[in-house]
């Protein structure tokens, strides 16, 4: 179990969105066979709805893998931050134009298009994934519209997926929304899923399946709402408690722990909202407070 295991293969739960970190779980399978519908049935437009938190780079990152797989020309953009006039220039950067199509004195849309026309003639698909399209800027979103509205020929072989929050679907103009053949909506795990993602990355980094209780399992999904960005960070900061406590199991004490932990000094209430402020933040951030666990030297090799 916990107590007696050896040096982990790799970090457990490192929330990176490398594609052996995916969990493929139901919902998962089922998101990206709807993304591969799209590509197979020549549809324009398919967005991806989900909370911050809820996997919508990671998704979005393996669907690229998957329509690549299906034989598409792939090229990923998160459009959040860019400012005006780069999204097209960055888009082009993704795909696989040659020396000379790059250096024609051409505009950057007119380049798009040549290259939307050759994969067109050649019975290719292009799938276009934008991440974070409700934090695009206004040419961005006036570009993909063109691109899922546009009837010429040219366009014939274009898929456009995009990701949104549900609190920015008002930011995405009608003219892309009206055109969505497929809407998916990501929710947050239940205990099953949660306990299925557990088991798949602590078997990946060579860790016992059995390693957390069916109690702290349901603990953590109750603390973390279910939603795996916040599920994968405190699993994790229970499993490096677990070890400096030499725990045959990590169990659902365990779990609270270290939740409270994060902001001992606040109360019921506050003390899980500072938690999952702090819990949800970027792969590269870390809790506001620092969890009072013991330090564990060679989780893994």
């Amino acid at each position: 179990m916990v107590r007696d295991h050896r040096p982990f293969t790799a970090p457990p739960f490192d929330g990176s969105l490398e594609p052996a970190a995916f969990h493929l779980g139901p919902p998962q399978e089922e998101a990206l066979a709807r993304l591969e519908w799209l590509a197979d049935n020549r549809e324009r437009c398919g967005l991806v709805v989900g909370a911050d938190g809820m996997g919508k780079s990671h998704l979005a990152a393996m669907a690229a893998r998957r329509l690549g797989g299906l034989g598409a020309e792939v090229a990923v953009l998160s459009l959040g931050g860019l400012s005006a006039g780069d999204w097209i220039e960055l888009l082009l950067e993704r795909l696989p134009l040659d020396h000379r199509s790059r250096a024609e004195p051409l505009r950057p849309w007119q380049k798009l298009e040549n290259r939307l026309r050759e994969n067109a003639l050649l019975e290719r698909t292009t799938a276009l994934v934008f991440d974070d399209i409700d934090r695009a800027p206004a040419d961005a979103l006036d570009g993909i519209a063109r691109l899922v509205a546009a009837v010429e020929p040219r366009f014939s072989r274009t898929l456009v997926v995009a990701t949104t929050g549900p609190a920015g679907l008002s930011r995405v103009p009608d003219a892309i929304r009206q055109r969505v053949a497929v809407r998916i909506e990501l929710t947050p795990w239940n205990v099953d899923e949660v306990e299925a993602f557990i088991a798949d990355g602590l078997r990946r980094c060579g860790g016992d399946a059995d390693a957390f209780s069916p109690e702290a399992i349901a603990t953590l999904t109750r603390f973390a709402g279910g939603v795996p960005r916040i599920v994968c960070r405190l699993a994790r900061l229970a499993l490096v408690a677990a070890l400096g406590d030499r725990l045959d199991v990590v169990d659902a004490a365990t779990i609270e722990r270290v939740w409270r932990e994060l902001s001992p000094a606040a109360g019921p209430d506050a003390t899980r909202s500072a938690a999952t402020a702090a819990l949800s933040g970027g792969a590269d951030d870390e809790p506001v407070a620092n969890p009072q666990v013991r330090a564990v030297r060679r989780l893994w090799g």
